[in-house]
């Protein structure tokens, strides 16, 4: 068999070929607006027994990451604040009134959100790789810093919290790889 830079017919995969969809309940994120993303990724806990002058290492839970991304700020009606700020409200915050006795919970949070997908594409477009996070919703979000000194574009930094994450590979029609219902 060739090596990987001698076969034609392999391909690497690209950090720049990516799709981030957060469709929302009722407010799309754009998708164009997306930078950066990172892959989910997890961790296994590990608990020990000792047993006279051994050591045997046995797993223990799981832990998904936690999973970022960022996205440029425009102006106009795609509006990258805008949305997220919606998002925010769809997840049940508002500022605190006399009548006003409503908070954030998971399924209005996870329903903000709507089903975010990671795609990976090829050169093609097909996606070759799909990561969906399981119950997404909004931890953290950083709107930029601006500054006179500087010309850079605007920035919104978010971070996403969530229960699990399935799998999905292959090149066109996708084969199932879930990872099933693995707690976080």
């Amino acid at each position: 068999m060739a090596d990987f830079w001698q076969n034609p017919n392999l391909e690497p995969k690209r950090s720049y070929k990516f799709v981030l969809s957060i469709p929302g309940s009722s407010t799309a994120l754009p998708k164009f607006l997306v930078k950066k993303v990172k892959k989910p990724s997890f961790s296994v806990s590990e608990t020990s027994h000792n047993y006279l002058n051994h050591t045997f290492h046995f797993p223990g839970k799981v832990k998904w990451e936690e999973v970022s991304f960022t996205i440029a700020d425009v102006i106009g009606p795609d509006d990258g604040t805008a949305a997220l700020m919606k998002m925010f409200k769809e997840m049940g915050y508002d500022l605190p009134s006399a009548t006003n006795n409503e908070t954030i919970s998971k399924s209005k949070s996870t329903a903000a959100l709507g089903g975010v997908i990671i795609d990976q594409i090829d050169s093609d477009g097909n996606i070759v790789e799909s990561w969906k996070l399981n119950n997404a919703w909004i931890k953290n979000a950083a709107f930029g810093e601006l500054s006179y000194e500087s010309e850079e574009m605007l920035n919104v930094d978010v971070t996403l919290s969530y229960d699990n994450a399935s799998y999905k590979a292959g090149r066109g029609a996708l084969q199932d790889g879930n990872l099933g219902n693995i707690s976080r």
